[in-house]
């Protein structure tokens, strides 16, 4: 089975990344890292990938006058490393089309809410306030608008009435890390087909699993 060459784009903990390491170094996941780049120099995801070898870049936003200057320069980066598929992991800039077209379709998201409810950021505060029952995780690709992109996988968590940001989000942050790889290896594997605004999974699987109630019913 071919690899994927990945190259992920961080600017804080990087704890989605930790997430992909782990699957490929357990031999789940058909994919190998070959850069990260970070915005942010302080980033800790850049120890994550000390510790595992990992090439980085650091290239900061604030270096650059126009955003089209900063995509471009990450796009060549990414590009002399034969980067194919390209991960967010905690970005916190939004790409624009210079970027995308450089990768089209060829870019993910994990984005902490079940789009298209709740886009752009303080999505688990806008839950809250909200007062849904259920919230989630979302791994899209990415098109032109804020978090607007072909989904390809999503999961689901319930939200209690006592929650809070932290614990909603760490509730999510565990899915987070389960499906993020999931999603990279349909791409590795050649599942992922999109057709108009869909994503097509194939051989994904199609379980019969109950409704979800929360209050439960009972």
């Amino acid at each position: 089975m071919r690899k994927v060459n990945i190259g992920v784009l961080v600017s804080g903990s990087g704890s989605n990344l930790q997430a992909i390491i782990d699957q490929i170094e357990q031999e789940r996941l058909p994919a190998e890292i070959k850069i990260v780049i970070s915005n942010n120099p302080a980033a800790y995801a850049l120890k994550r990938c000390s510790k595992h070898g990992i090439p980085t870049r650091v290239v900061s936003h604030l270096d650059f006058r126009k955003r089209e200057a900063f995509d471009v320069k990450m796009a060549s980066i990414l590009k002399s490393y034969d980067v194919e598929l390209v991960a967010l992991a905690g970005f916190m800039r939004v790409l624009t089309l210079t970027f995308l077209r450089a990768f089209p379709m060829k870019v993910m998201n994990i984005h902490p809410a079940l789009l298209p409810a709740f886009p752009g950021t303080h999505v688990q505060q806008k839950a809250l306030e909200y007062g849904v029952k259920f919230s989630g995780c979302t791994v899209h690709f990415i098109d032109e608008g804020v978090d607007t992109g072909p989904i390809i996988i999503q999961a689901v968590v319930p939200v209690y009435d006592n929650d809070t940001v932290d614990t909603l989000s760490a509730r999510i942050r565990k899915e987070e890390h389960r499906i993020y790889p999931l999603a990279i290896r349909f791409y590795a594997e050649g599942k992922l087909k999109i057709k108009g605004h869909k994503v097509l999974i194939n051989g994904g699987g199609k379980d019969d699993l109950p409704a979800l109630h929360n209050p439960s019913l009972t």
